[in-house]
């Protein structure tokens, strides 16, 4: 049960949003998606499908969710099995699109370095408000994508279908994990994903917002090992 993984990040987010888990899992070939580069979810999906092995293993958080649903509909034979973290199947309503548009101006006013701090509160638990080292981090992804990447990722976000109704037909073990202080995406949407997968497996992390893989990674990821490792 040693297939590759792929690692697929959140808006604004690198690598480093899958730390933890790529150390815990070193013994298996990781690719990171790139998800900078395009400006729609069906393209990021693509990109990645070029680049990754024939058959893997596909975690995704957020935004990162977002491109493993894309997958899964459009090549469901590659997948293994799948993790959804912290994301939802909705498509934006209106409120969200505007602001959405909102950031996106902010960023083209040559106010990028404002953003972090806009995005932080709803990126953790209420406990990790003031935590410095794991804003530093989500300060160090933001800086790191960057204000063109960050335009990309929103209008992909903002654009995203409804994903709800293909998640009957995906064929393949499923993980969906919430934190139960996700202020971001709350964990009742995890739950109606779980809900809509036949046969998923549904873990809510206690003490844990919208990054999970770094506020709670010891929990989050043995719940990983042990969906990637079950026959």
């Amino acid at each position: 049960m040693n297939d590759p993984i792929v690692f697929v990040p959140g808006l604004l987010c690198t690598e480093a949003l899958y730390a933890p888990q790529i150390a815990a899992f070193a013994d298996r070939p990781i690719l990171v998606a790139n998800t900078r580069e395009d400006d729609s979810i069906a393209a990021i999906a693509a990109r990645l499908l070029e680049e990754a092995p024939n058959r893997f293993s596909l975690i995704g958080l957020s935004m990162g969710g977002y491109v493993a649903m894309e997958i899964l509909r459009t090549a469901p034979g590659r997948v293994s099995r799948v993790a959804l973290l912290n994301t939802s199947a909705h498509a934006d309503s209106e409120d969200q699109k505007k602001r959405r548009s909102v950031s996106i101006k902010l960023a083209r006013q040559r106010s990028f370095a404002k953003v972090p701090d806009l995005f932080y509160a709803g990126f953790v638990h209420e406990k990790n408000d003031d935590n410095e080292h794991l804003k530093s981090i989500v300060t160090e992804m933001a800086l790191e994508t960057g204000p063109e990447a960050f335009v990309h990722q929103q209008t992909a976000i903002a654009n995203r279908i409804d994903s709800r109704p293909s998640l009957s037909a995906i064929p393949c073990p499923a993980l969906v994990l919430s934190g139960d202080g996700d202020r971001l995406i709350p964990p009742a949407l995890s739950v109606e994903i779980h809900h809509l997968i036949p046969g998923s497996e549904l873990a809510i992390v206690n003490d844990c917002g919208h990054l999970s893989t770094l506020e709670e990674p010891g929990t989050v990821t043995a719940k990983l090992r042990n969906f990637l490792n079950r026959p």
